[in-house]
């Protein structure tokens, strides 16, 4: 298995709509983790909805996007369900799913419309969701003492490492999140910068992702 060391999320879901030929188009975006809770956010969307014309649906779940599914509820076959999982596809989201409600307004589509429409409620609905780049990295504690922090500190920031803690007692611990691709590199510089001085504890891998500035740990 191909390991992924950053992918595009859902953090926050969204809805949209669009209209077309008197149709409404409502797209419902949300993060999903499991296939549990992709069928249980379309079965409750259909609740929601229970008057509409058609609920159609797409997700992906896992790291590779291991699973894949959608559902066209009706529409002829390959215009809803198919297009809606392209468009998550195509934005490069992982652990995502979609419902496209549709209430008819007396106007067929033809196939290219419904394909068009669908696609494009889809992508409404991303535009009112917020999107992260999950990453993967490394969580650090280093240990060192006061001639080796400023070292330290300069290494972060000329690096753009990020700093969870910093304790200070009669030693620091400096704890840091280093993304995968920059870990040998970071390693290197901080023995290199203390003479070998630094006791460095790998604590394991991490998800991340970079809100406003801040770092969330996902």
């Amino acid at each position: 298995m191909i390991i992924i060391n950053s992918f595009r999320i859902v953090y926050q879901g969204g809805i949209g709509e669009i209209t077309e030929k008197k149709s409404r188009f409502i797209a419902t975006i949300v993060p999903v983790n499991t296939e549990e809770e992709a069928i249980e956010f379309i079965e409750q969307t259909k609740k929601k909805y229970y008057d509409a014309t058609h609920n159609c649906s797409a997700y992906v779940i896992g790291d590779n996007n291991e699973i894949q599914r959608c559902s066209d509820d009706g529409e002829p076959s390959r215009t809803a369900g198919l297009p809606m999982l392209d468009v998550l596809l195509g934005e490069g989201l992982h652990n995502a799913a979609v419902v496209v409600t549709r209430y008819f307004g007396g106007t067929l589509l033809g196939t290219g419309g419904l394909v068009r429409a669908y696609q494009s409620a889809a992508k409404e609905g991303l535009k009112n969701s917020v999107i992260l780049e999950k990453l993967r990295g490394i969580e650090l504690k280093i240990t060192t003492d006061y001639n080796g922090i400023g070292k330290l500190q300069y290494i972060t920031s000329q690096m753009e490492i990020t700093i969870l803690d910093t304790e200070y007692t009669d030693i620091v611990i400096m704890t840091n999140l280093v993304p995968v691709s920059l870990y040998n590199q970071f390693v290197k510089k901080v023995i290199e910068a203390t003479n070998g001085k630094a006791i460095i504890e790998n604590l394991g891998s991490a998800f991340y992702a970079i809100m406003n500035n801040s770092v969330l740990i996902l």
